[in-house]
């Protein structure tokens, strides 16, 4: 089947038939979905996977059989995988779906502009010609609180750290909680300088000052923002990145 830039074949994967029928119709009323088909059990979505192509599956977890995680694991199989959006009641698999590599986390009960959100942007990345999120992509974070939104530079962000499902950004006035997974923020940051220094931490590595090392946390980068644990596994790594940083110039942002 061939797709205009903006036509979406969708699939939806859910075994409560409510909820199945209700987000067929939040889909079926976005602009850029073309055509909605559905699933009532991971089996049946496994079947149609092997001989319809989709642009985007949404994905409850969890279901009796093969769950939305087992069935994420052959979309990944595909040669041309369909951009995944799970659709669940529980935030606890939240890090192991964005380490799969999916383009969204909706909670029910589904908002329908919340939906449109992730229509959107699946529709961007398929436009771009890539199913993951460009770097540039996630230049601004949006962060959603129950009365405001608020939008943060990626340039502004000194480090990353995991916080439980959520990872907290720090920049120079303030820290932010979003939902997501460190390993993902990992992939897609990798091109802005963003390293991985400790289990728990991404730091910028233009912030990043000097290292020190303290005699309660070990060896630490420094960023105005604060210090950043680096373990023994990551050091020798950071300081290469420095150094290249530094050759380059782009290391000391603080300073400009």
């Amino acid at each position: 089947m061939t797709h205009t830039a903006q036509a979406l074949h969708v699939l939806v994967v859910e075994d409560e038939p409510f909820t199945r029928e209700e987000l067929t119709e939040f889909l079926t009323d976005i602009p850029e979905i073309a055509e909605v088909q559905a699933a009532e059990s991971g089996e049946a979505a496994v079947k149609l996977l092997g001989s319809t192509a989709f642009d985007a599956v949404f994905l409850d977890i969890s279901m009796p059989g093969l769950n939305g995680m087992d069935v994420a694991r052959v979309i990944s199989m595909l040669s041309v995988p369909p951009a995944i959006v799970f659709v669940t009641a529980s935030e606890s698999h939240a890090i192991e779906a964005f380490g799969i590599g999916a383009v969204d986390y909706l909670l029910k009960p589904i908002r329908p502009e919340r939906l449109a959100e992730s229509v959107a942007r699946i529709a961007r990345q398929r436009s771009a010609g890539t199913g993951a999120p460009a770097a540039d992509e996630l230049a601004v974070v949006q962060i959603e609180h129950s009365r405001r939104t608020v939008f943060v530079r990626r340039d502004d962000i000194q480090f990353a750290e995991a916080h439980g499902d959520y990872v907290r950004l720090h920049t120079a006035d303030d820290t932010h909680l979003i939902r997501l997974a460190l390993s993902y923020l990992e992939d897609v940051w990798a091109p802005a300088g963003f390293v991985r220094v400790h289990r728990g931490y991404l730091v910028a590595v233009g912030w990043v000052h000097d290292l020190r090392v303290t005699s309660s946390a070990g060896l630490v980068a420094c960023t105005p923002a604060g210090d950043v644990p680096v373990s023994r596994r990551h050091a020798r790594g950071l300081k290469e990145q420095l150094i290249e940083a530094a050759r380059s110039g782009q290391l000391g942002r603080a300073a400009k």
